[in-house]
């Protein structure tokens, strides 16, 4: 049976991966801080008769707690681990008035934890078929496209992600495991916003569809939602 391990995934576009994967049959292990006020998360769990889903508690900027729960996954296959947890920090602010101690936080979370995330995880995705590694990014990391400036937290921590998947597809493409940075569109999520232009179910489709479909050629790639690339 394939199984995923997707971090931030209490809601919005991490829960509606939770779903879908589920929904095909996959097992899941599915990351929140605190489980036990995952509503949504839990529901699912007690609906599901064949135990496909597994609720872990996972700050992912704990490292001390990341590397016990690779402990208890020690040995288990896992397919492809989503690096879905995010921080955006503060809005509305521009050039010389960005918050010192809200950056530090947001570096922390987009770019530091998933680098983490992938050595936890390493030994279970070579233990895996598929072996993927996919980290959900945004578009406005794209140094090509910000022609805007503006967005020194989120844009900066999102670039810095970009460049830790690059080295890592490097570093694990000789182990068979492909690693992509994922753009999930402009999503109505807590995050993006009621004005943004696609659903979380959109989007999380969108981003298993390119996931199925990578090959090692896509290794080190940064990807839409729709399949298309997106430039450094």
């Amino acid at each position: 049976m394939a199984s995923v391990l997707i971090t931030g995934a209490n809601r919005g576009i991490g829960l509606a991966l939770v779903n879908i994967y589920l929904a095909c049959g996959w097992h899941v292990y599915a990351t929140a801080r605190n489980p036990n006020s995952a509503k949504e998360l839990q529901q699912l769990s007690a609906q599901q008769q064949d135990e496909l889903l597994d609720i872990l508690p996972l700050d992912v900027t704990d490292y001390e707690q990341l590397h016990h729960l690779a402990l208890s996954l020690a040995s288990r296959p896992i397919d492809v681990v989503i690096n879905n947890a995010g921080l955006y920090g503060p809005k509305g602010y521009g050039f010389g008035n960005c918050d010192v101690d809200a950056w530090r936080s947001v570096m922390e979370v987009n770019a530091i934890a998933p680098a983490k995330l992938a050595e936890a995880f390493y030994p279970n995705l070579c233990l895996g078929e598929r072996k993927v590694f996919a980290a959900v990014s945004s578009r406005v990391g794209s140094h090509t496209e910000n022609t805007k400036g503006g967005g020194y937290i989120y844009r900066s921590s999102k670039a810095a992600l970009n460049s830790v998947v690059k080295s890592l597809s490097n570093d694990l493409l000789p182990e068979g495991i492909k690693t992509v940075a994922l753009h999930p569109g402009w999503v109505k999520t807590e995050m993006g916003g009621p004005n943004a232009l696609i659903s979380a179910q959109e989007s999380a489709l969108g981003l298993k569809r390119v996931i199925d479909n990578l090959s090692d050629s896509d290794s080190g790639s940064f990807l839409s939602f729709d399949g298309s690339h997106i430039p450094w």
